[in-house]
């Protein structure tokens, strides 16, 4: 870096005087420069004495300002600014809930966005682009709640499990109490006896009587 009058400055840690076009600045608010052999040794003893720490300080013992990683790229070796940028991203996910994509070939790792008065359950995920419900942390259940899929059996999640569920719900089928095979009523009474022989109430899904108190369909 040259002053005013032509003059080449000294790099900030060794001393030693800089060209013009050899002088890296480190940080947008900091006046220091360094020769690129202390800046890439700087920045590369912070990286590894701090477990890794991502906010990587002006190396002037005057300065409290913080180095920019993408100022600094043109003085660091390829492996050492890649370790630097991989701490920044790690440091975004600390203090944060973490997630990954419920898919198992992909298993990207995201961070869960807590904020907010509404609860986003559509996700897409970043790494593969196929979309996962958030809170369920499943592949996405169109057309069913999560109350509804946490009510599923294991067996019964599948894409065309899932349809069939937004049918019954569509149609107002209900479920038999006892084998949870669905009943469609077209006409009738509330009697129902499904196909396991359990007989029951269309209209609250109880075990059939001739009395229903608080039926909502009686």
């Amino acid at each position: 870096m040259a002053g005013a009058d032509g003059a080449a400055h000294p790099c900030s840690i060794c001393m030693e005087p800089m060209a013009p076009g050899a002088a890296h600045r480190g940080g947008a608010a900091c006046a220091h420069a360094f020769c690129a052999a202390c800046l890439s040794g700087h920045v590369r003893a912070k990286l590894e004495s701090g477990g890794g720490a991502a906010v990587v300080r002006c190396p002037d013992a005057s300065c409290a300002g913080a180095l920019d990683a993408e100022l600094c790229r043109g003085a660091l070796p390829s492996e050492v600014f890649e370790r630097w940028c991989a701490a920044l991203c790690e440091s975004l996910f600390l203090g944060a809930r973490r997630t990954y994509c419920p898919f198992p070939d992909c298993s990207e790792m995201m961070v869960a966005d807590d904020g907010g008065e509404e609860c986003v359950t559509q996700s897409e995920c970043q790494g593969c682009r196929r979309l996962f419900c958030a809170r369920c942390l499943v592949p996405w259940h169109a057309g069913v709640s999560c109350e509804e899929f946490a009510r599923l059996g294991e067996g019964e999640r599948a894409r065309e499990d899932l349809l069939l569920v937004e049918a019954a719900r569509e149609g107002n089928w209900k479920r038999c109490p006892r084998c949870r095979f669905y009943v469609e009523k077209s006409s009738g009474c509330l009697h129902i006896t499904c196909r396991c022989g359990f007989e029951f109430c269309y209209g609250c899904s109880k075990p059939w009587a001739l009395i229903h108190d608080g039926c909502p369909g009686a």
